[in-house]
């Protein structure tokens, strides 16, 4: 669930109540209007904190790209073509046993992460100054 269909949920409730209060339309409207502004606060906070997030874990990788030994700079690509190789062999029925539902959970968390975390490495700081602007 994305932070912000979470933050929807937590303030959808707030808004219906205001619609039900017994005050003029102008009233509520306001009220709304300052639901509404604090949503986009928590949303942009989250926001940042999605950001930091991300660039911790680009520092992590950075720093074993960047490591003394072998092993630590690619531990990560020989994981991912290990699991590469364990799919084709599974694909062609070259495996004694088939593959565990586990393990194409872990292929897919493995190269859905590398895929979206690379992205939103990108996305989130243009995404964040955008929100911050409003």
């Amino acid at each position: 669930m994305s932070a912000w269909s979470i933050l929807t949920e937590l303030v959808s409730p707030i808004t219906k109540m205001v619609d039900e209060l017994h005050t003029s339309d102008e009233e509520r409207l306001q009220v709304k209007s300052e639901i509404f502004q604090m949503q986009a606060t928590m949303a942009a906070k989250v926001m940042d904190y999605e950001a930091q997030l991300i660039q911790a874990k680009t520092s992590v990788i950075t720093a074993e790209a960047n490591g003394q030994s072998w092993l630590q700079r690619n531990w990560r690509p020989i994981t991912m073509i290990t699991f590469l190789v364990l799919v084709v062999f599974d694909s062609f029925g070259w495996l004694e046993n088939r593959l565990a539902a586990e393990a194409w959970t872990l292929l897919q968390i493995g190269l859905g992460g590398y895929v979206v975390g690379r992205s939103a490495e990108k996305i989130i700081p243009k995404v964040t100054e955008v929100m911050r602007k409003d």
